[in-house]
């Protein structure tokens, strides 16, 4: 990759789960190469304390989706961005109990006051039953479930039950997030192409964080760069998603890419901005300051969209 090596070798001096993807994302190297980094995880660093952190019960937090961000679903899909591995079995067997709360409508509902499933969170442990390789015939209804609440404009929004009639910024990238997963993981996934599609054009008509009818920006927490992102969308966490599964290159991408470099420091780096409130078990990084994580992040969406080698 052409670039600052003084800033290459500043994120190869992070934590293990830096590395891997410095490696792979930005350097190229083989999975000879990363995977003794990817390892690391497990046991040193970031992903080694969230670990550590399990309670005896096998949750996380003392629950399955709160305390946030101390939750079992939040620390799972923390550890799923880190790089942990997909055969990890402490985590494979805390997902195995999400199981349990596949409910008549065939999505997940986690919550005894709600009478269907809740959309975005179905979608993030979509994500996470695929990510972590959990083997049931249930994931394949759960992806269905998905496709028969998307919207007519193509997005998705869990407040439908409360009359919502327009996509959902946030939902809709939680399952697109879970889909991807899940069609990268199953043998025979359900077709997922048109829904996938639809969805894409519902946030490139909104220029990925603006309002497709003003043109303004819809929210501007959109334009914060915080890590993890938990459920909240933000417009680097759309942009890497793109990136992610190599979506082909939209001029209607261009505001949020030129967003992303408007927010590079004089040094080349990116800051990392605060997130939403709650309890957490520890700060990857300190709001304000350099951050690993959006640096790594910033590069590998330039190069993708540079297509810089």
């Amino acid at each position: 990759m052409n670039g600052n090596r003084e800033i290459l070798d500043w994120l190869l001096e992070g934590d293990p789960s830096i590395r891997w993807q410095v490696m792979r994302d930005l350097l190229g190297r083989s999975a000879k190469e990363y995977m003794p980094e990817r390892t690391r995880i497990a046991t040193e660093g970031w992903g080694g304390r969230f670990l550590s952190l399990q309670d005896p019960e096998g949750t996380w937090g003392g629950g399955l989706y709160g305390p946030k961000w101390i939750s079992t679903t939040y620390t799972l899909l923390s550890l799923r961005r880190l790089g942990l591995s997909p055969d990890h079995q402490q985590t494979r067997d805390a997902c195995q109990v999400f199981l349990n709360y596949v409910y008549h409508d065939g999505g997940i509902n986690l919550f005894k006051s709600m009478k269907s499933s809740e959309i975005c969170v179905t979608g993030m442990l979509l994500s996470l039953l695929s990510y972590f390789k959990i083997e049931d015939e249930r994931i394949d209804g759960i992806a269905a479930f998905l496709l028969g609440e998307q919207m007519d404009d193509g997005g998705w929004n869990c407040e439908v039950p409360n009359g919502a009639t327009h996509g959902s910024f946030h939902t809709t990238l939680s399952v697109l997030e879970g889909l991807h997963e899940y069609a990268s993981g199953a043998a025979e996934p359900i077709p997922l192409g048109e829904a996938v599609s639809r969805a894409h054009e519902f946030l490139l008509r909104h220029r990925l964080y603006k309002s497709h009818r003003t043109g303004q920006v819809f929210d501007p927490a959109m334009t914060r760069m915080p890590f993890p992102p938990r459920w909240r969308y933000d417009f680097i966490r759309a942009l890497d998603y793109f990136q992610f599964i190599g979506a082909p290159k939209d001029d209607r991408m261009a505001d949020a890419i030129d967003l992303l470099k408007k927010k590079r420091k004089r040094d080349g780096r990116w800051n990392m901005n605060s997130g939403m409130s709650g309890r957490i078990f520890f700060d990857m990084e300190k709001a304000g300051k350099p951050s690993r994580w959006n640096t790594l992040r910033a590069l590998r969406i330039l190069k993708w969209w540079e297509g810089k080698t």
